[in-house]
This record gives C-alpha cells, sequence and structure tokens, in this order.
C-alpha cells in the first residue's frame, strides 16, 4: 500500500529536517510531500537540498505565496490522487502530532476498516499538553458547538491530524471545499460523513508547538464559526431542493 504524509509548511526551518527523518524511518514506508507557502526562512531550500537523500520517498510543490492552510492540503490531495496513493495523510511540521501515531492512524483504516481516521484529542485517552486555557476552552467549545450544528459525530471535528483512504478523496469534489483554516478541517470530515464514509476517532495526545510560531489567528476562529454554519445552510438547501425536483419528476414526468 503507497501512503503519503502531506505536510504543509510556512517559516518551519527549525523543525522540517527532524520530521522528515523521523517519518521517513518509520517501518510503515511512509512518503513524504511537502507543501511550501514561500516561506521565507528557507523551508523549501532545506527540502529541496534534502531530497537526494530520499529518492522517490520525499517531495515538494512550491507556492507564490501564503495562500492557506486548507487550499494546501487541496493541492497535496490532488498530487496524491494523481500519483494513486492508496491512503494520504495530514500532518503538523512542527511536532504537535506525534510521527508514530501514524501507524496507529493507518491501521485503523487499514485494519480496522474506517475510511477516514482522526487523531483525537477529546476521546477516551486524548489529551493536549503545554496548552493555555484558554485555547483549550475555544477548542472544546467549538467541538462542542460543531456537534451541535452539524449532527457530525466526531468529539474533535478541527483536528489536523487525519488519513484518508484514496477513495473518499476520489469522492469529494475538492475544488468545492473553500475553507482555509480550522473550518476546512470540519469541512473535509463534513463532506466525507454526508457521502457515507465511515469515520474513526483515535486517541492521541497533542503538543504544542515548541519551536516556532503558532499560525492560530482571530480571522481563523471566526471561519471556523461562521464556516460549521453555513456548511448546514448548504447542506439543509441542497437537500430541500433535491426533494422539490423529486416531487416535481413525480408529479408532472
Amino acid at each position: 500500500m503507497k501512503k503519503l504524509v502531506i505536510i504543509p509548511t510556512y517559516n518551519e526551518k527549525e523543525n522540517i529536517l527532524s520530521i522528515v527523518d523521523t517519518v521517513l524511518s518509520l517501518k510503515g514506508a511512509f512518503d513524504i510531500l511537502v507543501i511550501d507557502d514561500g516561506s521565507p526562512d528557507g523551508t523549501a531550500q532545506i527540502i529541496k537540498d534534502t531530497i537526494p537523500k530520499h529518492p522517490g520517498r520525499l517531495f515538494i510543490e512550491e507556492r507564490s505565496g501564503k495562500l492557506g492552510l486548507g487550499t494546501a492540503y487541496i493541492h497535496g490531495f490532488k498530487w496524491a490522487l494523481e500519483k494513486q496513493y492508496d491512503y494520504i495523510f495530514e500532518m503538523d511540521a512542527d511536532f504537535s502530532h506525534n510521527p508514530n501515531d501514524l501507524e496507529r492512524l493507518y491501521a485503523a483504516c487499514e485494519v480496522e476498516g474506517a475510511d477516514v481516521s482522526i487523531g483525537s484529542r477529546y476521546v477516551k485517552g486524548g489529551a493536549t499538553e503545554n496548552w493555555p486555557i484558554d485555547r483549550l476552552i475555544y477548542s472544546k467549545g467549538g467541538s462542542a458547538y460543531t456537534r451541535i450544528i452539524t449532527g457530525m459525530p466526531v468529539k474533535d471535528p478541527t483536528a489536523g491530524f487525519v488519513c484518508y483512504k484514496n477513495k473518499v478523496l476520489a469522492s469529494i469534489d475538492l475544488d468545492k471545499i473553500k475553507f482555509i483554516g480550522y473550518a476546512f478541517q470540519i469541512e473535509m470530515k463534513f463532506a466525507s460523513w454526508r457521502l457515507g464514509f465511515k469515520l474513526k476517532e483515535v486517541a492521541i495526545t497533542f503538543v504544542d508547538r515548541k519551536i516556532g510560531t503558532s499560525k492560530m489567528s482571530k480571522g481563523i476562529i471566526k471561519e471556523a464559526i461562521l464556516g460549521v454554519l453555513n456548511m448546514q445552510w448548504q447542506h439543509i438547501t441542497g437537500r430541500f431542493i433535491k426533494n422539490i425536483k423529486r416531487v416535481y419528476v413525480s408529479l408532472f414526468l
């Protein structure tokens, strides 16, 4: 089975070599695709200098500017589908996600039958480390809010440590995924769930970054709040229109 880990980067020179070496050393034979958004600190050049040491396993796609997490992953998903990877993973570059947990996410899909496995902070056994209390409140509150609005049975919908089977990403119209921050993570899980795929949460410990700068912003939080409402509204109105069409066809055609 071909497995690809997509790692978006922006100014991650302190972390990128360590995360690449750790992932590539795992027994599960995970390849890596780095999506770099024009990091001014030279992150992309570090990867390009390292690629010859890992032929056929380490790749980079460079973009011209800071275009957002969501668009980086969509770019990577399309690349992975074109290269016919069987399992596609999302993971941060800063060790907030433990690379060793990649094998557990893979097992949840390959062995336990999930179509999407989610590294979850909020299921039994999950945890966070080094988080300030206000961030934990925002995160847990946002997760509860998402479940209430969407009805999606995922306790950590904003999680960014995820494994998708190829068939899931191939079934989603990726060009219609519009959000770029936390709302992107919710939107992808919501789209997978609405298509009938099986989602499974795997307990992980999320460790706040020790090196580098967080990409969190008020705009990302606002997008998530409004994005959840918009996703559910689009689903409701879309279902209503389908029902109207169905009634019209049965009555007049």
